[in-house]
């Protein structure tokens, strides 16, 4: 949910050992107040995992953390969850566990995405089969769609090496007005990530997540607070727009200094 921050590099720490495959994927997803756009990403996040346990061999579930919703975001979730199978529960009634397929839902009263992201790994990693080794946690954001590739890349950069992906985000160009849309476009040139740090599309390794002391209580910059940790811990950062993630183009999102306010601020005067 961040506009992005320096660009993403890393170093492999002195004397560390390269993990094993991926063999399990986790997404978190947290959710304020997004009925309109939530039922598309969890339909793309669908074609994601279908995606890559068609080629075998893991598994994946997705974590949806509801963050203090005071729209319909709950009912629409709850729609799909009923179409697509998963589990319904509140955090202050314990984590529920034994699915690793799916999604699964949580509620929580934070009004803080790095709560409520942290809400959601600890989630995850509790119904993880695998160990935080072989367990890759990608992040998204609800005003957001993936590819169907999107599971499939990260885990192939991750069994490449990476204990971080930073993937870039376009704007959806029905939120654009056409010269907008060119003026986002002349900046960004395809085959060159920028490593600017989106919480739309952002993976790592559990392990080095766990390292890093993973995600903390922020309002915003919560993804590029835990990038910075990551790199001082010596993790492996891949930037790579192979696994580019298509987001909302509104200017006024749920936190000023978020990707909404960054399009604000550079293609408000377009």
């Amino acid at each position: 949910m961040s506009a992005g921050g320096p660009s993403a590099s890393g170093s492999t720490a002195p004397g560390r050992v390269a993990p094993g495959p991926v063999t399990h994927v986790a997404v978190v997803v947290p959710v304020r107040d997004e009925e309109a756009l939530v039922g598309a990403c969890l339909a793309s996040l669908d074609a994601a995992r279908t995606t890559l346990l068609a080629r075998g061999g893991r598994t994946a579930d997705v974590v949806v953390v509801l963050d203090s919703c005071r729209d319909g975001t709950a009912d629409v979730v709850a729609r799909h969850v009923a179409t697509h199978g998963g589990l319904h529960g509140a955090t202050h009634g314990g984590l529920h566990d034994g699915v690793h397929g799916g999604v699964r839902v949580l509620e929580v009263e934070a009004a803080d995405v790095g709560l409520a992201r942290a809400t959601g790994v600890a989630a995850a990693l509790a119904a993880s089969p695998a160990s935080p080794d072989e367990t890759w946690l990608a992040c998204t954001d609800a005003d957001s769609q993936v590819g169907a590739d999107w599971l499939v890349e990260h885990v192939r950069l991750a069994d490449a090496g990476a204990d971080v992906v930073v993937g870039t985000v376009h704007p959806d160009p029905a939120d654009l007005t056409p010269a907008q849309w060119t003026a986002w476009r002349a900046t960004h040139v395809p085959g060159r990530p920028n490593g600017h740090v989106h919480g739309a599309n952002l993976g790592v390794r559990a392990s080095a997540y766990l390292r890093a002391g993973g995600f903390r209580a922020a309002r915003e910059h919560e993804d590029v607070e835990l990038v910075a940790r990551l790199r001082a811990s010596g993790a492996v950062i891949v930037a790579s727009d192979v696994v580019d993630v298509r987001t909302s183009g509104r200017p006024v999102g749920r936190t000023p200094g978020g990707y909404a306010g960054h399009l604000a601020a550079t293609l408000l005067r377009v």
